[in-house]
């Protein structure tokens, strides 16, 4: 294919054949993707293609693909107009001296000279013109085949022109030899100065030249995916029978031992059996530091290890590996259509018939005019060469092409062209809580003690809770060692349910539980009473931690939490300056998700919304006439993902694949949000670029070929100038599309802009019971706030101990700490508390 009518033609064809859907064909790369029922089978697309004048095979993914480089076709291309360009100008430019060269006086040898040697001269230009014609052979064989099959292309435009003039040229060289055969050497002086041998090779030349530099842009805009391609090695160590062998990565199979060494590049997705290693992994996160993988870590297939030695067992090989389905995904993205582009490719579609219609009325119009048939052939041919639909059919692909590759270097995986052309008419981000805008696992924040070295109380603590595998045990675990502390390892343990947990770190009898455990030990929990309440009120979890056998002291506090992201202060900054609101959802209580409101600066908080309602909620705002993109994590988050106008999915790894998200960030960073925004932007303003240029170039070139100001003002345009400036349109749309590779956003504010006195908008939503209460009324619904839920167990006590109480239906969340009770009749707040607190929990405020 060679340009938008090629590609009309290819589509036409193919949706000829009844069972074919959405046939989508792809310019830039050379490729078609369609949608086939029952019965329509390969050969009966390849025949289609085939009668429409063009050739294809079908791009097999066999389960165990190795490299799949999408540009090899437009590479190798390349490379084939680039040596008939160099072999077009090597003939080209001496037939030029000779064809031309008499204008400025040029020497010629004695022979060429005078009325005599104009014979001599037009016999060079043939024999010089004639390697040109065979090395652009192309252009006729396809434009001939495709008038034939009456589907004409851009070649059938070069064809007719470069061979009108060919043949007129032909004709004069004929005419010459007759005339001074008979003796008439003034007869044939006319047919000396009608010669257009050069304006043939000239026209086929400067085509193949435009073309070259038309497949070198192309293959610029395709090197996002070439460059992920060679991230694929082409060959892995495995172990076969106890060696190990060196075998194509297209033959590692699922559950082989890989092995990777200090420098090599992880061939396949897997998991580490033995060994250890710090693995580059800033192509799926974006970290520039090596993560430290050691058994049972999980490795990504593109990946480096920087040091160490270790092996692995495959568990996604070929194309169900993670750099796989990104390939895929941004070749998938580069090859859809967006909504602008339709204009184009209707014109497309009836653009070279209706030049060929032009040329023929403009040659009969000066014909019939002027009585000049070189004149008529000259204005005919300058109108064909310069209409060549290129820059009309590449103007928004490339742009496509270029901005999905450019936002697949930064992590941003963009799936269609029509989600990238809408995003940047967003005004207003949604943005899911947890995962999201906070890391989504529970962090220390605050450590509170009256011993003298805090290092020693957090020692004590991380051994008492090495015991555990409850989040937040992790979560002080996992600080201990950030501070490099050494962990005992507790004896003696015992897990008091719903409460804490109790044990022997080295002499000491340790304690570890919420306030309510507290109590029951005979602790004086108050010595912390204000500062655990303010830890509450910024939603923190408290662990209280106390020593002693006899005589019992409580050493301090912990606070837990769900930390805000790096970077997500900075994310909402940056969307605030782009215009557009942000809203967070979560399903905390108003006072934990204000707080978190506050803390990140976005513009609106619904609390209380269970995941099930989130898409109700972009609904609503979207009724309201808002254009809405929704951030989360893809999993829960589906629908809501699905109802947005833009779904965003935060995702990393072998999970970047997320079927309801149109745009997925793998880095997991929400700077890349308004990036992607201002990206789409910029994609847009580029197309819209393109297409004016392209139409503006043709609707002004046409007319001028025409000789629709020859009379007025004497303007004509050369056919070998109009050949040049149809080759450089299209290297014009493909630079100006170029030019998104140095694309940076205009929204950088480096940090944080978070007013201090920020007014945050609250909006609580009650989700209503789940169910009623079997054949009874429900007369009052209560919220009862409770404090000391650390995991599901203590769920359950809760919600047994309220149900335990005749007419009452408890729903408890762990999550926004509190339960809904429905009550089938009056029940008095203190059995509520009382219940709950003989739980071993305690009630904070019933409303």
């Amino acid at each position: 294919m060679s340009c938008a009518a090629c590609q009309a033609a290819v589509t036409r064809a193919v949706e000829k054949l009844e069972g074919t859907e959405n046939v989508n064909v792809n310019l830039m790369q050379n490729k078609m993707t369609v949608e086939l029922s029952d019965g329509v089978t390969d050969e009966m697309i390849i025949k289609a293609v085939t009668d429409a004048g063009y050739g294809a095979n079908i791009l097999r993914k066999e389960k165990n693909a190795g490299k799949v480089n999408s540009t090899n076709v437009v590479e190798d291309f390349s490379e084939e107009l680039r040596k008939r360009a160099v072999i077009s100008f090597i003939f080209l430019i001496p037939l030029m001296y000779f064809g031309m060269g008499g204008m400025f006086h040029a020497p010629f040898p004695s022979a060429f000279m005078g009325d005599g040697g104009k014979l001599l001269l037009a016999l060079t230009q043939l024999l010089l013109v004639i390697p040109i014609i065979f090395t652009g052979r192309k252009f006729f064989i396809s434009g001939i085949k495709h008038l034939i099959k009456r589907s004409p292309n851009m070649d059938t435009l070069i064809a007719i022109g470069s061979g009108a003039s060919f043949s007129y040229s032909l004709y004069s060289l004929y005419s010459i030899a007759y005339f001074i055969s008979i003796g008439d050497i003034k007869a044939s002086m006319p047919f000396g100065m009608n010669l257009y041998f050069d304006s043939a090779g000239t026209i086929l030349t400067l085509i193949t030249l435009g073309k070259y530099l038309e497949a070198r842009s192309k293959k610029k805009t395709t090197e996002a995916i070439s460059k992920l391609v060679n991230l694929i090695p082409d060959t892995a160590t495995v172990i076969k029978d106890g060696e190990e062998i060196q075998v194509p990565v297209s033959e590692v199979e699922t559950g082989d031992t890989v092995v990777v060494k200090a420098g090599e590049t992880v061939p396949v997705d897997g998991v580490i059996v033995s060994g250890n290693g710090a693995v580059d992994e800033a192509m799926v996160t974006g970290e520039s530091i090596p993560v430290e993988k050691v058994a049972e870590d999980k490795v990504i297939g593109g990946t480096i290890s920087r040091s160490g030695y270790f092996t692995f067992r495959a568990t996604n090989v070929g194309e169900d590996t993670a750099l796989y389905k990104i390939i895929s995904l941004v070749e998938e993205a580069a090859g859809s259509k967006a909504p602008i582009s339709r204009l184009a490719d209707k014109i497309s579609g009836v653009f070279v018939p209706v030049v060929l219609g032009i040329a023929l009325v403009t040659f009969i119009s000066w014909l019939i005019v002027k009585a000049d048939f070189s004149f008529a052939l000259n204005m005919a041919v300058a109108v064909l060469v310069i209409s060549c639909p290129c820059a009309l059919g590449l103007a928004t692909p490339a742009a496509i092409m270029a901005g999905t590759g450019k936002g697949a270097e930064k992590g941003i995986l963009i799936r269609t062209a029509e989600s990238l052309e809408v995003a940047h008419r967003i005004d207003t981000v949604v943005l899911d809580k947890t995962g999201t805008i906070t890391e989504g696992k529970p962090k220390v924040t605050d450590i509170y003690t009256n011993t003298a070295n805090e290092e020693e109380f957090i020692s004590l603590a991380a051994a008492l809770e090495s015991a555990s595998s409850h989040p937040l045990a992790n979560a002080i675990i996992e600080y201990a060692r950030e501070k490099d502390i050494d962990i005992k390892r507790a004896e003696s343990l015992e897990m008091i349910e719903g409460r804490g947990i109790a044990g022997r770190v080295r002499e000491d009898v340790v304690f570890a539980g919420n306030e309510a455990y507290m109590k029951e030990l005979g602790i004086n929990e108050n010595l912390y009473s204000d500062t655990a309440k303010k830890l509450h009120d910024l939603g923190k979890t408290v662990l209280y931690f106390a020593k002693g056998e006899a005589k019992k002291e409580l050493l301090g506090i912990i606070a837990v939490a769900d930390v805000i992201k790096e970077g997500s202060r900075q994310a909402v900054s940056e969307l605030n300056l782009l215009g557009i609101d942000v809203v967070m959802l979560t399903g905390d209580n108003e006072r934990t998700a204000l707080a978190i409101g506050k803390e990140t600066g976005v513009n609106r908080v619904v609390a209380g919304v269970k995941p099930a309602d989130k898409e109700e909620q972009i609904r609503l705002l979207q009724e309201d006439g808002k254009k809405v993109m929704m951030v989360g994590d893809g999993i829960n988050d589906a629908p809501a993902l699905a109802r947005a106008d833009i779904g965003v999915a935060i995702g990393t790894g072998a999970d970047i694949a997320v079927d309801t998200a149109d745009i997925i960030l793998m880095h997991s960073d929400l700077r890349d949000v308004s990036y992607a925004i201002e990206l789409s932007g910029e994609v847009v303003k580029k197309i819209k670029e393109n297409l004016f240029w392209a139409l503006f170039y043709n609707a002004l070139c046409i007319p001028v070929a025409a000789g629709v100001f020859f009379a007025a003002f004497g303007l004509r345009l050369n056919p070998m100038i109009g050949a040049l400036a149809m080759s450089f349109s299209s290297v014009f749309v493909l630079s100006n599309s170029l030019r998104l590779r140095l694309f940076k956003p205009k929204v950088k504010t480096g940090k944080a802009i978070v007013p201090d006195s920020k007014e945050v908008e609250i909006v609580a939503v009650n989700a209503g019971a789940d169910e009623e209460i079997t054949k009874q009324e429900v007369v009052m619904e209560k919220i009862i706030d409770i404090e000391g839920m650390m995991c599901m167990h203590c769920v359950k006590h809760v919600t047994d101990a309220l149900n335990g109480i005749d007419g009452v239906k408890a729903e408890v969340s762990l999550e926004n700490k509190n339960a809904k009770v429905s009550l089938a009749k009056e029940v008095d707040d203190s059995l509520l508390k009382e219940a709950v607190e003989k739980a071993g929990y305690t009630v904070t405020a019933i409303h």
